[in-house]
């Protein structure tokens, strides 16, 4: 099989192998769509039951009426990176 990545893509397997990581390109590639595979096997199979209680929260804040716009939001956020910034 042939394929092609982005150039970022292989500099990036590269410097694995310069570092002694791996012993090929195609050695690294191939650690890295295991990993891929693994990684994409654990999220298909969450159930997202630990998501379950906050999303009841945030139902019951939207029944009390206890939300924000956008626009507050956007404020809100403005207004802690100002002070993260100058903090």
């Amino acid at each position: 099989m042939l394929i092609s990545i982005p150039p970022d893509q292989q500099e990036w397997l590269e410097a694995l192998v310069a570092a002694g990581q791996f012993s090929s390109i195609e050695e690294a590639a191939r650690a890295a769509i295991a990993v891929a595979m693994v990684d994409r096997a654990q999220i298909e199979a969450d159930d997202l039951a630990w998501a379950k209680p906050y999303v009841d929260r945030a139902r019951e804040d939207i029944a009390r009426g206890d939300v924000l716009t956008l626009e507050e939001h956007k404020a809100r956020m403005a207004a802690r990176l100002n002070a993260l910034r100058h903090g």
